[in-house]
């Protein structure tokens, strides 16, 4: 009987210890699988977190200034470098300054945003606008104002006295897609003596010239009796001719024509756009930085701009059809 007693204890207390053994075993993979669970639940949750942080700063890796020389490329690519090194550095993401062939190209170039930020004309950020949805943020400011005019140079000799007495002159101008050297001043003629071609009906001869100060070296040569440029660039040639204000005069003005801008593709976020405004405007206050904006461009300061003040460029070029680009 004691054997019996002692064998039933024996079985009973080998099956209290398998039990026990097998809750802590169960417990424990309970406890495994938990933390698993939970430190794989947070590690896509801090995934989640930085994709969603990604997507809502949107900013590009690189962004890319274009520019369209008004000197030498490899000058004007060295000149800039510097702006592109400040901009970098208030925006937080690499800026590189790009110097294009011309305004076709960086038109286009940001038409498939290949170029971020534009510093281009009033006449090609119409065409921009107009076609790629560009935008202006800002222009330049010159002797204290947004906006400049073309004027009409004429030899001081010459018995030219207002705009009527040169039907039947010579006419110099730079290019036929400058706003200031021909699309105001023909919108004018074409606006007060009802022509459509300024160029045949309105004056004997009408040819280009390659840019503003030569057609005022044209008229001060004698080769033609009228030139129209932007207000006043005799002043940069009077180192090499020094009498060219005594030899020259002014028979009239344009209208006022908006300044030159800085203007961004669509394709960058609001937040971003805001930001390069504000760092471009912070220049005012860096002597530095409004140095390189005068060496490149002729700016004297960054002022704010908006499409409605284009609107006057947009009515002048529509004037002319298709008849005008940038090509």
């Amino acid at each position: 009987m004691k054997k019996l007693v002692l064998l039933m204890v024996t079985l009973l207390s080998m099956f209290v210890i398998a039990a026990c053994g097998s809750s802590e075993d169960t417990n424990g993979s309970g406890e495994d699988t938990e933390t698993d669970t939970t430190e794989n639940t947070n590690e896509e949750a801090e995934n989640t977190n930085d994709a969603e942080a990604n997507e809502a700063t949107d900013m590009p890796e690189e962004i890319i200034m274009g520019f369209v020389p008004s000197q030498d490329s490899d000058k004007i690519a060295d000149t800039v470098k510097p702006l592109a090194d400040k901009l970098s550095e208030e925006l937080g993401v690499p800026v590189e300054g790009k110097v294009m062939t011309n305004y076709t190209a960086l038109v286009e170039a940001m038409g498939t945003n290949e170029v971020q930020i534009g510093f281009i004309p009033a006449f090609a950020y119409v065409l921009a606008n107009d076609k790629h949805n560009v935008e202006v943020l800002l222009k330049s400011e010159r002797f204290g104002s947004g906006t400049y005019v073309a004027q009409y140079i004429v030899s001081a000799d010459s018995d030219y006295q207002e705009l009527a007495d040169l039907e039947g002159a010579v006419w110099a101008y730079g290019d036929p897609t400058s706003t200031s050297g021909y699309l105001f001043p023909a919108a004018q003629i074409m606006d007060e003596f009802d022509v459509e071609n300024p160029e045949t009906e309105f004056f004997s001869e009408a040819y280009q010239t390659g840019g503003h100060d030569n057609s005022a070296i044209e008229v001060y040569e004698g080769n033609a009796d009228v030139a129209t440029t932007f207000d006043d660039v005799r002043t940069s040639l009077e180192e090499d001719y020094p009498d060219i204000m005594e030899k020259t005069r002014i028979l009239g003005h344009t209208e006022e024509i908006p300044n030159d801008t800085i203007s961004v593709t669509e394709e960058l976020s609001d937040e971003l756009v805001q930001s390069i405004k504000d760092a471009f405007l912070s220049f005012n206050d860096d002597d530095g930085m409004i140095k390189i904006m005068n060496e490149v461009y002729n700016w004297d300061a960054i002022i704010e701009a908006e499409d409605s003040e284009y609107e006057i460029v947009r009515e002048t070029y529509n004037k002319f059809g298709d008849s005008i680009s940038l090509d």
